[in-house]
């Protein structure tokens, strides 16, 4: 199976080509790094474990096993399905982006994800075989972050593409359905916010559908911490690991947080 290149490998490459010609630090190229901003919404609390990525594991388990895609535990959200889909991209020049972490989170949001507005990279933390990559948008006094993309090298090889994972949630969490879970229609979804004013949208995507096997719009929430909770109705089957997106914006910007989820099939 060729790697999925969402909606065509060139438009995946344009955008993560595009990036680099905006403001802030935009993969592949670094630059300074972007300046504190004034919060878009209530001041939030100190980031929180992450509740929709993977819970945390030993440093032994953080490379994939011979033979397997990433470390046990982990859902190949984006781009790859398998370990074989992997190192098929290496024939294909166009796969060049996703050797690099930053390229690679922005294309699996912007693309992937269909999240409009994140065009560059926030923070960059990048091991050998495991990174964990800010994306974010342009405001007034510097860029924000809207999540921390959670990715791995394709089978721990330390010169293998990436993987995205999930991300790390902080004042926006996704807790419903849990990582790995299995979802029928419509799926129930939850999570926790602070903020003022938010509007959450949900969309849930799929590698091999052009279009979103569903969408939701929109839930009124806010507070501190505070619980939200929506049903997802959608179409399809979920032949593979499918990716459920919720974000809120309209302060300053379309989408200012996002968080994500992986559903099993």
């Amino acid at each position: 199976m060729k790697p999925y290149r969402s909606r065509t490998a060139g438009l995946v490459l344009g955008l993560a080509l595009a990036a680099a010609g905006c403001g802030g630090e935009a993969d592949p190229r670094p630059s300074p790094a972007p300046t504190a901003p004034s919060a878009p919404s209530a001041p939030a609390p100190p980031p929180a474990a992450a509740e929709s990525a993977p819970p945390p594991r030993s440093p032994a388990s953080r490379s994939p096993s011979r033979g397997s895609l990433l470390p046990s535990g982990y859902l190949p959200l984006w781009p790859f399905t398998d370990l074989a889909d992997s190192r098929s991209f290496r024939a294909d020049e166009d796969g060049r982006w996703n050797l690099d972490a930053g390229a690679t989170a922005l294309a699996f949001t912007r693309s992937y994800l269909g999240l409009a507005g994140i065009d560059r990279v926030t923070s960059r933390s990048v091991g050998a075989v495991e990174a964990r990559i800010g994306v974010g948008y342009r405001a007034e006094g510097g860029a924000l972050t809207a999540a921390v993309v959670h990715l791995f090298r394709a089978g721990g090889s330390p010169d293998g593409p990436w993987e995205v994972v999930g991300t790390d949630d902080t004042t926006l969490s996704l807790t419903t359905p849990s990582y790995g879970a299995r979802a029928s229609s419509p799926v129930a979804v939850a999570g926790r916010i602070t903020g003022v004013d938010e509007n959450l949208r949900a969309r849930l995507v799929h590698p091999h559908a052009g279009d979103p096997l569903g969408e939701y719009c929109c839930l009124p929430a806010g507070g501190r911490d505070a619980r939200w909770r929506l049903a997802l109705p959608f179409t399809g089957g979920i032949e593979e690991v499918a990716t459920l997106v919720v974000w809120t914006g309209g302060h300053v910007a379309e989408v200012e947080r996002f968080a994500v989820t992986g559903i099993r099939p």
